[in-house]
């Protein structure tokens, strides 16, 4: 996606670690307008699936997958870090580690919002090492629920999580894959 591209290019930042500052326009301050058009993005993408939820974590999945659902008119179901007094009877859970956290959490989502009639589109802002998509995959296993595909805004496709999704063939959709990064010069290079 251009668009996406060039939004990074001029707003993401480079640090070390291998770590892709967005914050400015997509997981902190938001840029609605980029979002509405990813959500179009996602729904062209998609449009080939019976999609009747969307799934994502939280905190940065939430925006984004509000916004694309608006597209599919279905609602949004979001996996909780933790567990609170508000959520009653049972749950899914699974842990997921973080890569720009460095630590793993323990995620769950109600039994009363995924079932096996569930068709799931998987939104997430990043895609590295793919342990929260496989996280999420493993809680809509365990639903019973169909999972249609996974559709990431910028995947880091020097890191494995793509990849091994793919080859569990998985339907992955990236609307920017960054093949290398150079925290020493901010360069930026996108896979076509």
């Amino acid at each position: 996606m251009e668009l996406l591209e060039q939004r990074i290019q001029k707003d993401g930042l480079v640090k070390a670690g291998n770590v892709l500052k967005v914050d400015s326009f997509l997981n902190h301050q938001i840029d609605i307008s980029l979002l509405n058009e990813i959500g179009k993005e996602f729904k062209r993408l998609f449009a080939d699936t019976k999609i009747n939820k969307i799934l994502t974590i939280e905190a940065s999945g939430i925006a984004i997958a509000a916004i694309v659902a608006q597209y599919f008119d279905v609602p949004v179901v979001f996996a909780k870090k933790t567990q609170s007094i508000n959520l009653d009877g049972s749950v899914y859970t699974t842990k997921i580690q973080s890569f720009t956290h460095q630590r793993v959490y323990d995620v769950i989502v109600s039994k009363k919002y995924l079932s096996p009639d569930d068709h799931i589109l998987v939104v997430d802002d990043f895609l590295a090492n793919g342990c929260a998509v496989e996280g999420l995959i493993d809680i809509i296993q365990s639903s019973g629920a169909t999972l249609e595909g996974v559709g990431i805004i910028i995947e880091k496709g020097f890191q494995d999580g793509g990849k091994r999704l793919r080859e569990k063939g998985i339907r992955v959709e990236s609307l920017a894959i960054v093949d290398a990064m150079d925290a020493a010069t901010g360069q930026i290079t996108f896979r076509h």
